[in-house]
């Protein structure tokens, strides 16, 4: 079955939680939603969470620092399964596209974030308020 890791990094900005999406490159993926910077593991990644950190640096320039599950989702179509891990974002965070596979990468605000995210990965923003009420 086929895998994939990302990061939804986080931050407080002026108008409140801001998430760090990315947006796919290409003319196929214009009007396609945004999504966490994500990937597949390397053949010698056996730990999803390196894979995520990994992905979020080659995609974005942005280094995750401590990171916490968000759980899993799967695609309804591809069945390809998304694991995903949350943290906040680097004081100095700049992200940029950092890859050829992206032409976007920002913080957006987190009702910006729910309207253009993936809507199956959606989940993950849901996930993460969940995990931010429970540490306070």
């Amino acid at each position: 079955m086929k895998q994939s890791a990302g990061t939804l990094l986080y931050r407080q900005g002026a108008g409140g939680l801001e998430v760090l999406l990315i947006h796919a490159s290409g003319n196929y993926n214009r009007g396609k939603p945004w999504g966490i910077p994500k990937g597949e593991p390397d053949p010698e990644e056996t730990d999803l969470e390196v894979t995520a950190r990994r992905e979020t640096l080659e995609e974005t320039g942005v280094t995750a620092g401590v990171l916490s599950p968000l759980g899993k989702m799967q695609y309804s179509k591809s069945r390809k399964w998304i694991h995903a891990y949350a943290g906040p974002a680097p004081g100095n965070a700049e992200p940029r596209c950092a890859s050829w596979e992206i032409d976007q990468a920002k913080f957006l605000p987190l009702d910006e974030a729910k309207r253009l995210i993936h809507p199956e990965q959606a989940v993950f923003l849901d996930r993460l308020l969940q995990l931010l009420d429970k540490t306070g």
